[in-house]
């Protein structure tokens, strides 16, 4: 039987889909589902019968949301927006009612630091080195961390030495797959063991880069080590496209992310991160942009970008 969590996920996964249509398709009294959305009221069991078959005629199916989509956002280039890409997109899927789990892969912790968690007690290196449960950190409703600091550099040193180490990180996580709708993994500057076991542990990439000319001659190599992993350790990795990030108004600019477009193979999303000092401000607060500054242009855009890419998902279901 459809349930009220998965019946809500099926329709934010579906913006275009009118809210207004399905309460008068399925004789649901008018703005029941809206403040079901709004977390303002439960669905009856009656409500549920009769909106179980008005969203199959949408494309709803039992086996949409088992399991989390797994999102490794990568480049081997630092100061690329990958940091601020997981943490203001973990928070604008958790905005809409999803359930995001954001995992630090990066030894240097900046996704932690900037969320105000530094030297966890419990981090990912205890999970993929001793055993431990995957730790993870309630930050707001529908939005978690799973933290790192420097701890996760030996880490990554011993996943080379021991058997499986390929594998420690998908397995780690397998138990709470069920538990969200997104884990979005903020990967290191480098094609490393680490990120290689991201890529095994994910469903899917998305690829952040900054529209200048030695992040342009590196995306190649990247798109190289994605298709090697994808051949030879997870035929299912998914490239879901690439966005600009911390993109400038100057020719420069228009002219890589031009000849991007025109040279390489994949999706480029048609939302642009902007260089904005707010993304800076936030992380230097220790909080994240939508709760630094809420009107503010930077918390618009990934909003903005956040819509786009769910609207991209909904295609591949």
């Amino acid at each position: 039987m459809l349930t009220q969590e998965n019946a809500l996920k099926f329709l934010r996964h579906r913006p275009a889909i009118s809210v207004a249509a399905v309460e008068k398709q399925a004789s649901i009294p008018s703005g029941t589902i809206a403040q079901a959305l709004s977390k303002g009221r439960q669905l009856s069991e009656k409500h549920l019968v009769s909106l179980d078959g008005v969203l199959r005629d949408y494309g709803y199916r039992d086996d949409l949301y088992q399991k989390a989509r797994v999102v490794s956002v990568i480049n081997h280039k630092g100061g690329v927006g990958k940091t601020t890409t997981v943490c203001s997109l973990g928070e604008a899927l958790a905005n809409k009612g999803f359930k995001v789990l954001m995992v630090d892969l990066d030894p240097q912790g900046n996704l932690s630091q900037i969320l105000g968690i530094e030297q966890p007690e419990l981090q990912v290196a205890d999970a993929l080195i001793h055993d431990a449960d995957f730790p993870t950190i309630e930050l707001q409703e529908g939005l978690d961390l799973s933290p790192s600091d420097i701890d996760l550099g030996n880490a990554e040193y011993q996943l080379i030495l021991v058997p499986g180490g390929d594998l420690r990180l998908k397995n780690r996580m397998t138990p709470l797959l069920t538990k969200y709708d997104y884990i979005l993994i903020d990967c290191p500057p480098s094609l490393g063991k680490l990120t290689v076991s991201a890529l095994y542990a994910s469903d899917s990439c998305l690829i952040t880069m900054q529209p200048e000319m030695a992040a342009m001659k590196g995306v190649n190599s990247l798109l190289e080590k994605i298709h090697e992993i994808k051949k030879n350790l997870n035929p299912m990795l998914e490239i879901d496209g690439l966005v600009f990030t911390m993109v400038k108004k100057n020719s420069v600019h228009d002219g890589i992310k031009e000849a991007v477009r025109h040279n390489l193979p994949l999706r480029i999303f048609k939302t642009e991160i902007k260089h904005l000092v707010d993304f800076q401000k936030a992380q230097v607060a220790g909080n994240t942009i939508s709760k630094f500054a809420t009107h503010s242009e930077a918390a618009h855009l990934y909003t903005a970008f956040c819509a786009e890419y769910i609207d991209y998902l909904q295609f591949l279901k």
